[in-house]
């Protein structure tokens, strides 16, 4: 028996072996390179660098003030200094944060330093405003009396523990409630028809709005005065101080609404148009819910607005020291009004009285303030207990009118609904 083995093609190296042959070349992976790890970019709007740059920028303009000011210039007076410290502090801040930032780094650093300074600014200007006026009223704030009697039987030179504010308090809560019940529903859908009614006619009412923005006070008390009081024959009443504080009101409450109404997405209105509902059913359950945050911001800074005017009230409801709980007839003072005649007389008790009758407005402000957070606070679609009570029971009417119109043979196994999903 002859073994032949199997011949190999010529120019094969044939299968590798590892018993003394040399290996065949084969396919080599290039050696893995090491990947330099990036850093992380930080996000954060405060960083250290600028942190130091702030503070040697600010320790650097307030020693070169000094010098300047104590030592080389013949400068004085507080508001320069602080005024030429402001300016050394913009500009070393800028060549400290230009040492390691490029042109539009240093100039958003610069604005930004800027924007914050301003907006310190204004609130301490805030909080000086508040802290003054509760440190003025210190001596009449604690009595009581002065929150449950009118000045009816408080003369001049009587002391605090005789008298109070209690007339301008009754007289600014009916005011205002009455502006109110005016200003909200009708300046809500004025800013309603200017979106949703867009034309010719929505764009002179929204100029008209703009214009009156600006109306200044004393032409809307005459204007109630002259309308209301002169060619109608109504007498000096508290509505009539409503109706003035009516016209300062409602070209606020409007414009702001109009802003924000403005701001809601059109893909919610085309998702409801979509769905087959009608254009002002869409208003009432997307657009309103969905701005109702902002609508409420729009009516707080139209009372505030309108709760410290003080000329109309004073051209149309007059001044009284008498409680008069009746908005119909005759005169009735409001706080502010009482705040200007009790600051302007020489005795240190009436001063005492006016700087605790401002800070009673303040706090009454705060009140409406908060009250109104707590009411328009929810975002869209959050509902209260009581809401989402009744729209479970609205759709368990609804799965029970359904399963009444199905046919009899065609039961439905899918399970009836039992809430909202909404």
């Amino acid at each position: 028996m002859t073994v032949t083995t199997a011949q190999s093609p010529p120019g094969d190296q044939g299968p590798q072996t590892s018993l003394g042959k040399p290996s065949a070349p084969g396919t080599t992976l290039p050696a893995r390179r090491k990947t330099r790890t990036e850093s992380r970019r930080n996000l954060a709007t405060l960083r250290a660098t600028d942190v130091y740059a702030m503070l040697g920028a600010g320790a650097a303009a307030l020693c070169t003030t000094w010098l300047m000011f104590d030592r080389m210039l013949p400068f004085n007076g507080a508001l320069g200094f602080v005024v030429i410290a402001y300016l050394l502090f913009i500009g070393l801040y800028a060549l400290l944060v230009s040492f390691d930032e490029d042109g539009p780094a240093v100039r958003d650093r610069v604005a930004a330093a800027i924007v914050q300074s301003l907006g310190i600014v204004m609130l301490a200007v805030l909080a000086f405003v508040v802290v003054y006026t509760l440190w003025e009223g210190r001596d009449a704030l604690p009595h009581l009396n002065f929150y449950t009697e009118s000045m009816a039987d408080a003369g001049p030179v009587e002391p605090l523990s005789v008298g109070g504010i209690l007339h301008a308090i009754v007289g600014t809560l009916w005011q205002i409630s009455i502006a109110l019940l005016i200003c909200i529903p009708a300046g809500l859908v004025c800013a309603v028809f200017l979106n949703e009614v867009p034309g010719a006619f929505s764009r002179f009412v929204r100029t008209m709005v703009e214009a009156m923005t600006a109306l200044p006070s004393i032409v809307a008390g005459l204007f109630i005065y002259a309308t209301f009081i002169l060619a109608l024959g109504f007498d000096r009443s508290g509505l009539a101080a409503a109706l003035a504080i009516c016209v300062m009101m409602l070209p606020i409450i409007i414009r702001a609404a109009d802003v924000v109404i403005r701001l809601v997405p059109g893909t919610l209105r085309e998702a409801s148009y979509a769905l087959g509902t009608s254009r002002w059913r869409t208003v009432w359950h997307v657009v309103l819910p969905t701005s109702r945050s902002g609508l409420t911001t729009a009516i707080i800074l139209g009372t505030a607005r309108g709760v410290g005017e003080t000329s109309p009230v004073l051209l149309t409801a007059g001044y009284t020291a008498e409680l008069n709980a009746n908005p119909l007839h005759d005169p009735m003072v409001s706080l502010p009004l009482a705040a200007f005649e009790l600051v302007k007389s020489p005795e240190p008790t009436y001063i005492a009285r006016g700087f605790g009758t401002a800070a009673v407005l303040l706090m009454l402000v705060l009140v409406l303030f908060v009250i109104a957070r707590v009411l328009g606070g929810r975002g869209p679609g959050q509902l209260t207990r009581r809401q989402e009570h009744r729209r479970v029971k609205a759709s368990r009417r609804d799965a029970k009118r359904f399963a009444a119109k199905a046919p009899a043979d065609q039961p439905s196994d899918r399970p009836a609904p039992t809430r909202s999903t909404s």
